[in-house]
């Protein structure tokens, strides 16, 4: 009887998750109160012992106790990167680099040679411009005239926008910063940092899935102009609003550093990377150090640029204010936790173990299972990590129950997720990119969805040669 009791709170538990995903709810609340009634059902079940002498409130007091270990490990990370964000655009730092890294597209006249550039070229700007929505805004006004110059068609030059922000390895990355935390807590990964989880696995992976989306997309833009003008369709012209583009003022100096700056922290931890590589020491350099030494290379050139250290100190307000809007990212993170510490108390997750252990046929099928339910829930929902994000905690436990890495699960579930964004015609995205357009948001999922479908299979492939 307890065990029909667990199945179905589980599932009951799990669909309301899933349903609020759909209904782009807010997450954070769902999962939070979810795991909060599991709890309560693990006590009326006699799962849960009192450690703070009141069973009743034990709930809340593992609700803390989730708090303090998220906070402790990944949650500074992604609060500290926040406020490095958020100040890097407060200094125009972003901006510059945007502008210096799109100004030489305009020498570029070939129209689908352009495709794969500007694909890759978007790639690396996700890295200054972490939002997909906000990149596409600003590729938008900065870039879209110049492709149309350029021949290209509307469709194409929106399908390729659309699908700028995917899976550029970073340690800044909150998805990769989370799941190098969770790693790290167990043996076989013991001491993992972020910046070795993607440049040692992540990257592997996901630079040649980045290399054959870009020829993917060169060759189906191509075929669907040409059926687009077998069809007669002519090209429809959109006026975009450049008032929002970006113009670079300043000297070659000002121009070179602050393009630096934003991807400075990247520059420090691959360099130690590579110094540990090379010198076999651990010369790894943390998350936090290096945003934190590249905050205070950005605040001399500030203090040099600006000659009144007032202004700075003020704008330095910036970075405290972005660390408390990344606190919805750790929020999630813990509400996650509490949603699995949930599950895990009503019995579903030893279960799942069990039935995995005795399963013979384990293999690439849970990490397939779980792309394909990626695959279905970001395209109904148009969310690419909140999944990712609620399923963190889970990872390591189900690989090992099913006999395989946690990285054959992590990599290509944190891939799909990204990637599959730009197929969902209700992703912040797509819609941006079709409304600024006036095109139908269908009509740019037909474009994005063969590259970025493709991405997914070769990329699903390449993990499971790799790490299963």
């Amino acid at each position: 009887m307890e065990t029909i009791i667990m199945y179905l709170f589980a599932v009951l538990a799990v669909g309301l998750v899933v349903y609020m995903l759909i209904k782009k709810a807010n997450i954070k609340i769902t999962l939070f109160l979810v795991g909060l009634i599991l709890l309560y059902i693990a006590v009326l079940m006699g799962n849960i012992e009192a450690t703070s002498g009141y069973v009743w409130l034990e709930p809340f007091q593992i609700i803390v106790d989730k708090f303090k270990s998220t906070l402790g490990r990944a949650g500074l990370i992604i609060l500290i990167l926040g406020g490095y964000t958020a100040y890097m655009s407060k200094i125009g730092a972003n901006e510059v680099t945007v502008y210096a890294l799109t100004k030489p597209l305009k020498k570029v006249k070939s129209a689908y040679v352009l495709v794969p550039i500007v694909f890759l070229l978007g790639n690396l700007l996700s890295l200054v411009v972490p939002s997909a929505s906000n990149l596409s805004i600003i590729l938008l006004a900065t870039l879209f005239p110049v492709l149309k110059k350029s021949g290209m068609t509307t469709l194409t030059a929106a399908a390729v926008i659309a699908t700028t922000a995917t899976v550029m390895p970073t340690p800044l990355g909150g998805d990769n910063v989370a799941i190098a935390a969770e790693l790290a807590q167990y043996a076989d990964f013991a001491g993992l940092t972020a910046t070795e989880y993607v440049f040692s696995y992540h990257a592997i992976i996901s630079i040649p899935t980045l290399f054959f989306m870009a020829l993917v997309h060169y060759f189906w833009q191509k075929h669907m102009d040409k059926r687009q003008i077998a069809k007669g369709i002519i090209d429809t012209e959109v006026d975009i609003d450049t008032s929002n583009a970006i113009n670079v003022t300043g000297g070659k100096l000002y121009k070179t550093v602050y393009a630096l700056l934003p991807v400075f922290p990247i520059v420090l931890l691959l360099g130690f990377y590579l110094v540990g590589i090379f010198t076999n020491t651990s010369a790894n350099l943390s998350v936090e150090i290096s945003v934190l030494v590249s905050l205070v290379v950005a605040v001399i050139c500030e203090l040099v640029r600006q000659n009144s250290s007032k202004v700075v100190m003020d704008d330095m307000e910036v970075f405290f204010k972005g660390m408390g809007n990344a606190f919805g990212i750790v929020a999630l993170l813990v509400a996650a936790t509490v949603f699995v510490a949930g599950l895990k108390s009503i019995g579903l997750i030893t279960t799942l173990q069990e039935v995995m252990q005795g399963s013979s046929s384990s293999g690439f099928i849970l990490p397939l299972i779980l792309v394909l339910v990626t695959a279905v829930i970001v395209i109904l929902s148009g969310s690419g990590t909140a999944l990712f994000y609620s399923m963190v905690p889970l990872m390591y436990g189900l690989a090992v129950a099913a006999g395989i890495s946690a990285l054959a699960i992590t990599v290509p579930m944190g891939l799909a997720g990204n990637l599959l964004r730009a197929v969902s015609p209700v992703s912040a995205v797509v819609v941006i990119v079709a409304g600024t357009t006036k095109l139908s948001p269908m009509d740019i999922v037909k474009r994005t969805s063969v590259p970025m479908v493709s991405g997914v299979i070769f990329m699903f492939v390449l993990s499971m040669l790799l790490y299963l």
